[in-house]
C-alpha cells in the first residue's frame, strides 16, 4: 500500500482533478485517521511535572532503604551510618526536601523570567547537595540507591536544562 502511495504521489499532478482512484480515497482516510495531534507541553508544566518525578525518586530511595538490614534499627537508634540525628539535620532535611514542593508551586505560578532564574538556581542547588551527599556515612552502598542517585542527576539536569532553554518572544515568532 506504501508503494502505491508513493506512486500516485508522483503521478498526481498528471491526473485531471476530480480523477483520484478509489484506493487514494480510503488510504487518505486512514492516513488521517492515523495522524496523531502533537500538543506542545508548557514549560510550566513540564517544570512542575519533573519537580513531581524527582519527589518521587527521592521517597522511593528513602522507602527501599528501609528494606536494607538493619537499616530501621539504626533509625530507631536516632542515627545512621554513623550520623546522628539532630534537631539541626532533621530541620535541615525537611527544609531541602521541601524545595521539591515548593518549586512544583512556583513553576507553575511565577512569571518566566523569575522563573526560569528559580529553577535553574535550585536544580543546581540539589546537584550540590547529591554530589555532597556521597561524602557523608560510612556504611555499604547499595545499586539501588546508585540507580536512583543517576536518576535524580538525570531529572535535575533536566530541570536546568529545560529551564535554560526556555523559549523567548522572539524564539516564538521565527
Amino acid at each position: 500500500m506504501e508503494s502505491i502511495w508513493l506512486l500516485y504521489q508522483i503521478v498526481k499532478p498528471n491526473l485531471p482533478s476530480g480523477r483520484e482512484p478509489k484506493e487514494e480515497q480510503k488510504m487518505s482516510t486512514n492516513k488521517t485517521a492515523n495522524m496523531y495531534k502533537d500538543s506542545k507541553v508548557n514549560v510550566k508544566v513540564k517544570l512542575a511535572l519533573l519537580w513531581v518525578a524527582l519527589m518521587f525518586f527521592y521517597i522511593y530511595n528513602d522507602i527501599f532503604s528501609l528494606y536494607q538490614p538493619g537499616h530501621v534499627a539504626d533509625l530507631v537508634e536516632g542515627q545512621l551510618e554513623g550520623v546522628k540525628f539532630t534537631q539541626t539535620i532533621l530541620i535541615s532535611a525537611a527544609a531541602l526536601m521541601a524545595f521539591p514542593s515548593f518549586m512544583i508551586l512556583l513553576s507553575l505560578m511565577l512569571n518566566a523570567r523569575v522563573n526560569r532564574i528559580v529553577n535553574i538556581i535550585v536544580g543546581v542547588f540539589h546537584v550540590l547537595v547529591l554530589v555532597g551527599t556521597q561524602f557523608v556515612g560510612e556504611g555499604e552502598t547499595w545499586f539501588y540507591w546508585r540507580f536512583y542517585e543517576l536518576l535524580e542527576v538525570m531529572f535535575l539536569a533536566l530541570i536546568i536544562w529545560t529551564a535554560w532553554k526556555w523559549p523567548t518572544n522572539e524564539s516564538q515568532h521565527q
